[in-house]
């Protein structure tokens, strides 16, 4: 009885460890990337180049569906399923070219991953970035499980979650101004963006 108890203490801790391996892996297989991408001397020399290889490396992990449909909020569902999909490719445009813009600043911060949480399709992956300065601040990624495979649905940002601000932000604008001036304001800030 005892042997077989701690055989599942045993299994169950193995389980454990794999399992937090896996998905902060996931995470730090990606961001170890982009690192790399931005630290390429012959990507640097191309913007072109390194921007579309940013793209490619970030929307590995990045659920741009989960993230759209969670930053819309209540107003997902009055959308149709055209416009769903323009949605769906505005914010992810608008999220690639932000994200890479901010990445491209990258100058040799530390990443440390603290902790990791999984609860069934869900999960978090803690972590710190340190500045060359010493500066910290939080940097969180929120996952959930789709066909196999964690994808970030979410950014949390010295607490901070990206897509609850995001959400604020169209929420704000849809009630003002209606759903197709949000459209428009995302085609106008995604062009802003593109260059790098």
């Amino acid at each position: 009885m005892l042997k077989r108890y701690a055989i599942a203490v045993i299994t169950g801790l193995f389980l454990a460890s794999n399992a937090f391996a896996g998905v902060t892996d996931d995470v730090k297989k990606t961001v170890d990337e982009v690192v790399r991408v931005v630290s390429d001397k012959n990507l640097k020399k191309h913007d072109q180049q390194r921007r579309q290889a940013l793209k490619k490396t970030i929307s590995v992990i990045f659920d741009y569906s989960e993230m759209a449909k969670r930053s819309l909020g209540k107003h997902w569902n009055q959308r149709s399923q055209a416009e769903r999909r323009q949605f769906t490719d505005l914010f992810a445009s608008l999220l690639e070219n932000s994200y890479a813009g901010k990445i491209e600043s990258y100058n040799n911060e530390k990443i440390m991953y603290l902790k990791e949480t999984v609860d069934g399709d869900h999960a978090e992956v803690r972590s710190k970035v340190i500045t060359p300065k010493r500066d910290e601040y939080s940097l969180d990624y929120r996952l959930i499980k789709e066909n196999g495979k964690w994808m970030v649905y979410d950014v949390v940002i010295e607490g901070v979650s990206l897509v609850s601000n995001y959400r604020t932000q169209f929420n704000k604008i849809i009630t003002t101004n209606g759903y197709n001036e949000l459209v428009k304001k995302l085609k106008t800030k995604t062009d802003e963006l593109k260059a790098p």
